[in-house]
């Protein structure tokens, strides 16, 4: 079966250049790219979308090209922004650039030339401006250019300079893969259908070849959220941010319009499996979240963190039937016995401190089951708190020694957002 089908399927594909000339491209193994800006140390859950994408067309035998933006990094995209991003160092860049290789390496194969992770800054940063402007930029519309929706949002509130030059900077990007490495197919959300056209005109000019694009859907969730963000931010994909047990927290509670969705997107559990799921309801519907939840662990963190989250969440919230018939495919084990320490985010507290007691706003804080104190507070005194299931009765309560249960207890704030406390060994 072609990828392309596969990726339609899957709720991938929003706008297709040439759909026929891109199947008949994908017909046999091709070099397919996809850009990610290293605005930070980590991606996060909004990036799942065209990482995943990369690894099925790998698993169907084309070779991904993940191309991180250490040269545009400079300059800044414009698309979807309604001002002008913060401009990074050439030292932060670099730090983040080697930080998302490392972390691209869990979902792609890059051994014996499989895929491969490139820096556009090894081409951008070295070029000479005026020939670039007279090589490259003489095949620019500055008509056309406006008319791109990435610009025209822009337009409105403001489009300096620097930024005005990503799209040629972009399309430089494809035209130096297709010539380079053989690389006709770009791919992205759909605010890069702009820049990605621009590729294919400027290959068409210099190159006298076909390029294609395929862009994916921006996603919101079923409540209009966009995908990813959560009330205390983004849901990254670096443990050192967001926890494996909070990020399988994160699917365990979407809404229910969007499980069938996100299996389809954010797995590769068969589609023949998934398609089940429609109609499902209340407990039926819930386990499969947790399947959800854990299969897209199980991808982002590996089999044994997805396993102790999965773990920790049955020992905090309760254990949920699995049928053995549901998303077959899943390897969720079936018969979990709970570890009860396993994946809740832990804290340590000396014995010193917990003598006198810790007042449990402040405790709250500290841990960050809420953003500040006076969020604690408030949340206590809503009813919120809660030590081994117990509501903690005022906001100023002392939590010590005598609240611990061999050396340790489990703090709540609202419905889901727990953590453990421990005496510091």
């Amino acid at each position: 079966m072609n990828v392309l089908d596969i990726l339609v399927a899957r709720g991938f594909v929003e706008q297709i250049t040439d759909a026929e000339g891109v199947r008949r491209h994908l017909e046999n193994p091709v070099s397919c790219y996809i850009g990610f800006d290293p605005t930070a140390d980590s991606l996060h859950v909004g990036s799942l979308v065209p990482i995943l994408a990369l690894a099925h067309l790998q698993r169907h035998g084309h070779r991904p090209i993940v191309l991180v933006g250490g040269g545009t990094g400079m300059v800044g995209d414009p698309s979807g922004k309604t001002e002008m991003r913060k401009l990074l160092t050439r030292e932060q860049i670099r730090r983040n650039v080697e930080a998302l290789q490392a972390q691209l390496a869990r979902f792609i194969r890059f051994e014996d030339g499989q895929a491969l992770i490139l820096d556009n800054g090894d081409w951008l940063l070295d070029l000479n401006y005026i020939e670039f402007l007279r090589d490259i930029g003489r095949h620019f519309s500055v008509n056309r250019m406006l008319a791109a929706e990435s610009y025209r949002m822009r337009l409105e509130t403001g489009l300096n300079f620097i930024e005005f030059n990503y799209m040629l900077l972009q399309a430089y990007d494809f035209y130096y893969l297709a010539s380079h490495y053989d690389c006709f197919v770009q791919m992205g959300g759909n605010d890069q259908w702009g820049n990605i056209v621009a590729g294919i005109d400027l290959i068409r000019r210099k190159m006298s070849k076909e390029a294609y694009g395929i862009t994916f859907p921006l996603l919101t969730t079923a409540t209009g959220a966009k995908m990813g963000k959560t009330a205390e931010g983004a849901v990254w994909l670096s443990a050192e941010k967001t926890s494996p047990y909070e990020f399988f927290q994160y699917w365990v509670n979407v809404d229910d319009r969007d499980v069938e969705r996100f299996l389809k997107l954010y797995t590769f559990l068969p589609l023949e499996e998934i398609r089940v799921v429609e109609g499902l309801e209340g407990r039926e519907l819930n386990a499969c979240k947790t399947i959800l939840a854990y299969e897209v662990t199980r991808i982002v963190h590996g089999r044994q963190e997805a396993l102790k989250a999965y773990e920790g969440a049955a020992k905090v919230f309760g254990r949920r039937a699995l049928p053995a018939d549901l998303l077959p495919s899943s390897s969720i084990p079936r018969d979990l016995k709970v570890d009860e320490g396993a994946a809740v985010p832990s804290t340590s507290v000396s014995q010193e401190e917990l003598e006198p007691g810790i007042p449990a706003f402040e405790l709250f804080a500290r841990v960050g089951l809420c953003d500040s104190k006076s969020a604690a507070r408030r949340l206590i005194q809503q009813g919120g708190g809660y030590i081994d299931g117990k509501r903690i009765a005022s906001f100023d309560q002392p939590i010590g020694l005598t609240d611990l249960k061999d050396g340790s207890a489990l703090l709540r704030a609202g419905k889901k957002k727990v953590h453990r406390i421990c005496v510091a060994g």
